[in-house]
């Protein structure tokens, strides 16, 4: 790779890994909320935080495609830091007492905030598991189809990991403070939600992955290294 090829390729690398970490850090913020999502077919009650977050496993997927393995693993690693760093700046801002007249007081700042500390250490345990495994069974997929069939690669590795995700998470926020049944639910509708979202971004995996290659002119299968 050329040097101008390789500078288009860094940027890149930079560019999906900043977007990766500011997805996963918003998640963790809004996490909190809980909404519903009406689809026409069905209701999914959700935390507010899973509706960005499968965009992080897609720009891992096409990490994945573009950059191989090890590098996609650093952005992961990357972003696990990121969450530790962002728990750290949310506890310091609870350490001072807001002034009269603030617009958020210390009462709101607790609302809000207070629960972020166990939202993200759940977070980060089910999110270091969860991409590490999307990682490697991407990779087993790709490596077992000889790089084709993206689509299952992308699709496999998406479901299986985010199984665990949502499981984990839930588990360890709401074991002992819900029902068994409740947690069953939370767990169901926000895995099928992320299934379903898995499903509807294959295209949009075809059409980045393609426009990267194109960029970076690469041929179907090979890395940027």
């Amino acid at each position: 790779m050329n040097r101008q090829r390789r500078q288009k390729s860094d940027h890149l690398y930079l560019v999906l890994g900043a977007l990766f970490i500011t997805a996963l850090i918003v998640c963790n913020l809004i996490a909190n909320k809980f909404v519903s999502v009406d689809l026409g077919f069905k209701t999914f009650v959700l935390s507010a935080g899973v509706l960005p977050y499968p965009i992080t496993f897609l720009i891992t997927d096409v990490l994945s495609e573009i950059y191989g393995r090890k590098k996609t693993n650093r952005v992961v690693l990357t972003g696990f830091l990121a969450l530790l760093f962002t728990l750290f700046i949310l506890w310091l801002g609870a350490q001072f007492e807001s002034i009269e007249g603030s617009p958020v007081n210390d009462e709101l700042y607790e609302i809000v905030y207070g629960n972020s500390w166990r939202v993200i250490a759940a977070s980060s345990l089910a999110y270091l598991v969860a991409q590490l495994i999307d990682v490697r069974l991407f990779h087993f997929w790709k490596k077992l189809t000889n790089s084709k069939h993206l689509w299952l690669r992308n699709n496999a590795s998406t479901i299986v990991s985010q199984l665990v995700d949502t499981t984990l998470v839930v588990g360890v926020l709401f074991i002992g403070v819900k029902s068994n049944e409740t947690i069953v639910s939370y767990i169901a509708d926000g895995w099928s939600f992320k299934v379903l979202v898995a499903l509807a971004d294959t295209p949009f995996l075809y059409l980045f992955t393609w426009m990267i290659r194109k960029r970076l002119k690469l041929k179907f299968g090979q890395e940027a290294t």
